[in-house]
């Protein structure tokens, strides 16, 4: 296999038919789908600049215009409620979810663009462009936060972008809102068995979100909110029950963000839209269930 091809036979054969394809206008010849998400892939993965993409994908405008397509019209997206539907149907879906986030440091290319300070981001149409662009200012300087709901294999479900000053609590909610994986009769299933996450999820308003859907909620009690439930007494509560042994499952999405940064486009944003830079996530989380789709049993 070249060093310039990024995906087998078997793994191009689920996403083909996804892609667009040409239209039968007279124009331009229609570019070769494959090489142009070849060369997306390449791109990110080695994290170079699109100008300096290798002669064998093409022009490095064809292959950025067919990205910036793809994003702002939501093919991975879609792609992605393709091959989750398909591996829940496969029974390859494990619904034991973990929640997290990870920073991405912004590259000077990647923050030289207007925004609003103190702008909130677009949760609900992620084709839209945030007025924030996702990227703010947290100790390490200009970043942008990952935020991921991965299965229990640590395959991601749902992929949303903040800037990186956010807080990570505040943004289960509308990862958990996004979550909708179809089925072949039926509704689409939004209803995990459980939600494994770490102290910084443990508000009350999470967790009566996961009672009141009967969702078993994996969530350690910070020692700060220990100490106030007992000076509380009887009035306090009783105490939260956790799950140890499953807890430790939890490294599974720890697990996905070293895969995921190994794409070096990934671990450093240069994007200058969100738009752009969650679309590449989204590719990265398609390429991995097609690699768990492909594998012989």
């Amino acid at each position: 296999m070249s060093r310039f091809q990024m995906l087998s036979d078997a793994q191009w054969s689920l996403i083909e038919d996804m892609l667009p394809r040409p239209t039968g206008r007279k124009g331009r010849p229609f570019s070769d789908a494959r090489r142009m998400v070849e060369g997306i892939v390449y791109r990110y993965r080695t994290g170079i600049a699109w100008r300096d993409l290798p002669e064998v994908f093409g022009p490095w405008q064809t292959v950025w215009t067919w990205h910036h397509r793809m994003a702002t019209d939501g093919t991975w997206d879609r792609a992605l409620a393709k091959l989750t539907a398909a591996a829940d149907t496969a029974g390859l879906v494990d619904w034991s979810l973990s929640v997290d986030s990870t920073i991405a440091r912004a590259h000077q290319h990647a923050t030289n663009t207007t925004r609003i300070t103190g702008a909130g981001s677009n949760y609900t149409n992620r084709r839209e462009e945030p007025p924030d662009h996702g990227v703010g200012r947290s100790r390490g300087g200009l970043s942008t936060k990952i935020h991921q709901l991965v299965d229990g294999n640590g395959l991601p479900l749902v992929t949303l972008i903040t800037p990186g000053q956010a807080g990570d609590s505040p943004m289960f909610l509308p990862l958990m809102a996004q979550l909708r994986v179809g089925r072949d009769v039926g509704r689409p299933r939004t209803r995990p068995d459980a939600v494994r996450v770490d102290k910084a999820y443990t508000s009350r308003a999470i967790r009566e979100h996961l009672r009141s859907r009967g969702v078993k909620a994996v969530i350690p009690e910070p020692d700060d909110q220990k100490g106030h439930r007992k000076r509380r007494g009887s009035r306090g509560g009783r105490p939260v029950t956790l799950d140890a042994a499953d807890y430790k499952n939890r490294n599974v999405i720890e697990r996905r963000y070293c895969h995921i940064k190994q794409w070096r486009g990934l671990a450093t944003r240069y994007d200058k839209h969100a738009v752009v830079y969650r679309a590449a996530l989204t590719l990265n989380a398609v390429i991995a269930w097609t690699r768990e789709l492909t594998q012989p049993r």
